[in-house]
């Protein structure tokens, strides 16, 4: 768990890199520390490339259904001007973002800004995505999570592909990849092996219904 260095208004500013594979629990941890920001009673702004519209529009969605209002952005020099006055920066799925995020980031940061920034270090061949590998560079603090394989059960790192298409930006969620242990990532492109998250849901769903006392 990450622990805010400072929670209290200071002129200083950081770059804070939250990376991994799919499933890994990054846009919740956005979520966690853009809230806890806000509880501070600081000034926070969340913002989503425009590409990304899986679950909504504006807001920021987790796979856990955790939501934030977001600010949505069609190039990284954007967020400059959507950033404002806000103490806070957060950036969700930086890595739909162009090159140009590196230096935005850090112009943020240089302003005094904290610049909280979530994103896939690693695309469907298992390749750096850029511009991640960049910001985990010049960030002072990089997280890096890791979902439950679907075939192991073991620590996964990589996202697997499990629909057609060569593309390298292929917006999706569990309908198009897994995670997947080293051993049991197979680029570009393998069956499902694990249950649907959409499964999941529905079961987690009717045991709460069930739960729930009848009036």
């Amino acid at each position: 768990m990450f622990d805010e260095p400072i929670i209290h208004a200071t002129n200083a500013g950081w770059i804070e890199v939250i990376c991994g594979g799919m499933f890994s629990g990054k846009t919740e941890e956005l979520i966690r520390r853009a809230r806890r920001a806000q509880i501070a009673g600081q000034r926070v702004i969340v913002v989503k490339p425009a590409i990304d519209r899986r679950y909504h529009e504006q807001m920021v969605v987790s796979h856990n259904e955790n939501a934030l209002p977001g600010t949505v952005a069609e190039t990284a020099d954007q967020i400059i001007l959507l950033a404002g006055s806000a103490r806070v920066v957060c950036i969700d799925e930086a890595q739909f973002f162009d090159n140009r995020m590196v230096d935005v980031a850090t112009d943020l940061a240089n302003s005094g800004k904290r610049v909280i920034i979530a994103g896939l270090d690693m695309d469907y061949m298992g390749r750096p995505f850029e511009p991640m590998p960049h910001l985990m560079a010049v960030a002072e603090y990089v997280t890096k999570l890791h979902a439950i394989c679907a075939e192991s059960g073991m620590i996964a790192n990589f996202s697997q592909r499990i629909v057609e298409s060569s593309s390298r930006i292929l917006v999706g969620e569990a309908n198009a990849y897994e995670p997947r242990a080293r051993q049991c990532f197979r680029p570009p492109l393998d069956k499902r092996r694990g249950t649907p998250l959409e499964s999941i849901r529905a079961v987690k769903k009717e045991t709460e219904q069930k739960s729930e006392p009848e009036n």
